[in-house]
């Protein structure tokens, strides 16, 4: 059996802007990542059917959704889409678990197990309450139970995170990990928060003035120097796949990647066995010509200059391989110079330890 994919290529006319993309959303996590007026909540409401694409075909695990060369067009109630909003839209009058069976009934199909997904998202002690009592990130989690038990071939998430504050995003994202891992289905995820996408994608389609940008798995996007300025370039940087290898009685835990070890502080509910996807800024890496002794930082990684592109007057983006994967450095042009880099050479790179934010470290495998 084929893995369900989404594929999406419009072209749409507004007055003074072109909406011209195409991409496929594999199974996963597609982030459609851009600022705002990009073009990302246009494409989610094309791929729904809430609006018409002039021109163009999208398709979803082989159901042709729209195709402006044959005329076909589905309403969206016959699309098979779970949408969620920036807002949960529960129907205040209904409990928790009245809101999850609605999707089911609407749909007119059997939906997924009512039990396998109040276990998945965490919700069983809210069933009997009313959207009312819930807090942001419990209505959010409701609504998407809701949206999968609508038995969707696959689901739109328009920035489901934008109206929570920092607490209430910390408390939904282990959900959708979780999700993205376990539920089986394409989601296409609409954001401008680049840690947002760095901690959940598995594809990114960087969308540009109605355009596609850049597009393909996450890591080889957020390692790519040549997508640093549509991503912001603060926030450049890499994510790393690693295991937890052990819990070390000084509060650290040791990590396994392909560059080798690395050490992070220990964090509640990540033990032995653990996959991990970490985001290292670029701005956290430090690079030597040679291995640096007696010095505090834990995290020296051997690596291999692959290549360097120029970040504003001063600086240089500086693109590593470290085992199979791959780093990213943010350092001055004047650091280049003095280090003599060249593509092909090997160097070590520097990371203290407390540089990963716990905001930066996520369950799941990168691909």
């Amino acid at each position: 059996m084929m893995p369900a994919k989404l594929s999406v290529a419009i072209r749409h006319q507004f007055p003074g802007f072109t909406l011209d993309a195409a991409f496929d959303a594999p199974a996963g996590l597609t982030a459609l990542f851009g600022q705002s007026g990009s073009g990302k909540t246009t494409i989610v409401n094309a791929v729904a059917g809430l609006m018409r694409p002039q021109q163009g075909r999208i398709e979803a695990d082989g159901l042709v959704l729209s195709d402006s060369h044959s005329g076909r067009f589905l309403p969206p109630h016959r699309r098979g889409i779970g949408y969620v909003f920036q807002e949960a839209r529960l129907f205040p009058h209904l409990t928790v678990r009245q809101n999850l069976l609605y999707g089911r009934w609407f749909s007119g199909r059997d939906g997924a197990d009512l039990s396998r997904i109040v276990d998945l998202l965490g919700i069983g002690h809210l069933l009997k309450r009313r959207p009312a009592a819930l807090s942001g990130g419990e209505r959010q989690r409701v609504a998407i139970g809701r949206a999968i038990l609508s038995n969707p071939r696959f689901l739109l998430m328009d920035e489901p995170l934008a109206a929570l504050d920092d607490s209430r995003k910390a408390e939904i994202l282990p959900y959708l990990e979780r999700l993205r891992d376990e539920a089986g289905l394409p989601i296409l995820y609409v954001s401008h928060s680049a840690p947002e996408v760095a901690r959940l994608a598995t594809t990114i389609v960087l969308i540009g003035d109605g355009r596609v940008v850049a597009a393909g798995p996450a890591a080889r996007i957020l390692s790519d120097p040549a997508t640093a300025p549509a991503l912001g370039v603060a926030e450049a940087g890499a994510i790393l796949p690693a295991h937890v290898e052990a819990l070390e009685p000084d509060g650290l835990m040791r990590l396994t990647c392909a560059a080798g070890p690395v050490w992070l502080s220990a964090q509640e509910g990540l033990v032995p066995g653990t996959s991990l996807r970490l985001r290292i800024l670029a701005r956290d890496v430090m690079l030597a010509r040679h291995r640096p002794e007696q010095v505090s930082a834990l995290n020296i990684l051997p690596v291999t200059v692959r290549d360097m592109a120029p970040d504003g007057d001063s600086g240089m983006l500086v693109r590593l391989d470290a085992g199979a994967e791959a780093l990213l450095a943010r350092i001055t042009r004047r650091s280049v110079q003095g280090l003599d880099l060249q593509p092909g050479q090997t160097i070590f790179a520097v990371l203290k330890a407390v540089s990963v934010a716990p905001g930066s470290v996520g369950k799941g495998s990168v691909s």
